[in-house]
């Protein structure tokens, strides 16, 4: 299953912090995690242990490879260790999730200070990770003493537990803010220039004279006003060349009424369907 917006022409970014799931429980969790890596360029990803194997039964690779939607070549470049230690052991830096105050003396960090942090020293060479620990009761306080430093999320403190892929997720999107900057990945297609101004004053001449026969600028003594108020609702639209085709050719049909079979189209009512 490849979910809307994969586009496979496209580059692949790679790299980043290496994601570690500590006994993760299921693995379908494990594959939704795996989604959530590849929307933001993570692509290194360690499971400690898993409680479902990784994965033994062929029902669980089913649910696993499906929860990924696409992101299948970071589950089969998986690694499958142990313990923490093995699974660490190669990197400069480490980084621990946690809901929960741990006493343990480290700096406590939001996922946004951490991962600008964490990719300065990436660009110098440096490998970093991130353990995510078990659904449902996290890293224990020895697993977490093996790490550097805590990343904590701003959260509900009434209900500060995340599921495992969506913390992955969060965290992931700050690497692509911090490595990548915050644009939107596209704009709008500018489609028209902007309007020539005697063309928009030329669509009011026409608009207003086909008013006036239809008595709507009543009383006599509002009509300067009606006037600008209706030219500044058009100003603030910021009309293009096409949008001053379209409006004046749909005003056409409504005065001329329809069209009669047969007969040539109006220059109005080409430009209204260009």
């Amino acid at each position: 299953m490849v979910g809307s917006g994969t586009d496979h022409t496209k580059p692949k970014l790679e790299g980043g912090p290496v994601v570690v799931l500590v006994r993760p429980q299921l693995a379908v969790n494990i594959g939704m995690c795996a989604r959530a890596m590849a929307n933001f360029g993570l692509s290194d990803l360690r499971l400690v242990a898993p409680r479902e194997g990784w994965p033994q039964a062929r029902g669980l690779r089913k649910g696993a490879y499906a929860a990924a939607s696409g992101a299948s070549y970071i589950l089969e470049r998986a690694t499958l260790h142990e313990d923490v230690r093995s699974a660490i052991g190669d990197l400069h830096y480490v980084f621990a999730t946690t809901a929960r105050e741990r006493g343990q003396g480290k700096p406590i960090l939001a996922p946004e200070e951490a991962m600008a942090a964490s990719f300065a020293r990436i660009r110098t060479g440096e490998k970093h990770g991130i353990m995510f620990g078990p659904e449902r009761t996290g890293l224990e306080n020895d697993e977490v003493t093996l790490a550097d430093a805590i990343i904590t999320f701003p959260v509900n403190p009434a209900y500060a537990s995340l599921n495992l892929a969506q913390a992955v997720l969060l965290t992931g999107y700050e690497w692509m803010r911090a490595s990548h900057g915050v644009a939107a990945p596209f704009q709008p297609i500018e489609r028209s220039p902007p309007a020539l101004r005697e063309n928009v004053l030329s669509f009011f001449d026409y608009l207003e004279t086909e008013l006036d026969k239809t008595g709507f600028f009543r009383p006599p003594g509002k009509q300067p006003v009606m006037r600008r108020n209706m030219r500044n609702i058009f100003h603030r639209i910021g009309l293009t060349e096409q949008d001053v085709r379209t409006l004046r050719g749909a005003i056409v049909r409504l005065v001329e009424g329809p069209r009669r079979k047969g007969l040539p189209e109006t220059a109005e009512g080409e430009d209204a369907g260009t």
